[in-house]
């Protein structure tokens, strides 16, 4: 849907030193099934992305890395969708555990001698740059992740501007803008109001879905964060 966003991922964990690699056979992790209550075959594309991914977890893969928070709360379930299933609940439990949000692995990056070096060039790239931040429900409720992006963010020099109600939902909410587009439309409404009440430049966010579904009419442009750090860092 949005390819550059992967390829910022790639060029930012390059930098910290880490290899990025994209496995033949992969898919959809199944979240739009789920959300349609297709259990079967959400099951099913979980298992063929088992598949593809099991040939490097055997090599040794340190972790499964998801730029859309909406698709790793999904993968995260992976072991609780196939906890039935005796060919593939162990290699679905191991693929939760090695699940990790781009958030996550940039942030604990940040703490080793690449890391530092990386901050230290980053720290004014975007020196006064208002930035509100959109953290989306299925990165801050379903993965339980908080407070990460806007780090990174401030490490950059960005100033991250107030946004009410942070916690409420955008509306896109996987297939909900498209089964409920009057509700969605109006959670939209009083999201954009929220984030733009600060007079931001730019809306950061980390799932693809919110960042198609608030882009549509914000106004301003939405981004995923990891393309800023991306641009960021090309500049430095």
């Amino acid at each position: 849907m949005y390819p550059n966003i992967n390829g910022a991922a790639i060029r930012v964990l390059d930098a910290l030193g880490i290899t990025l690699i994209e496995p033949a056979g992969q898919g959809c992790c199944g979240a739009v099934r789920h959300h349609l209550s297709a259990p079967e075959a959400a099951r099913a594309d979980a298992r063929r992305n088992i598949d593809a991914w099991w040939p490097l977890i055997e090599r040794g893969t340190e972790a499964i890395v998801m730029t859309a928070s909406g698709c790793g709360a999904q993968v995260r379930e992976y072991g609780h969708l196939l906890a039935h299933d005796a060919a593939y609940a162990a290699k679905a439990a191991r693929v939760t555990g090695l699940t990790r949000d781009i958030s996550e692995i940039v942030s604990a990056e940040m703490g080793t001698e690449s890391g530092k070096t990386l901050k230290s060039a980053l720290a004014t790239r975007r020196s006064g740059e208002r930035i509100a931040v959109h953290n989306p429900c299925s990165l801050q409720h379903g993965q339980q992740l908080r407070g990460l992006i806007e780090t990174i963010l401030r490490t950059m020099g960005a100033e991250l501007t107030p946004v009410a109600d942070g916690h409420l939902c955008c509306g896109s909410a996987g297939t909900y803008s498209i089964l409920q587009p009057e509700l969605s439309a109006r959670l939209k409404a009083n999201k954009l109001d929220a984030l733009n009440s600060g007079q931001p430049t730019l809306i950061a966010s980390a799932n693809v879905g919110c960042i198609a579904h608030l882009g549509a009419d914000a106004g301003i442009p939405v981004r995923h964060w990891i393309e800023l750090l991306d641009e960021s860092l090309r500049s430095s």
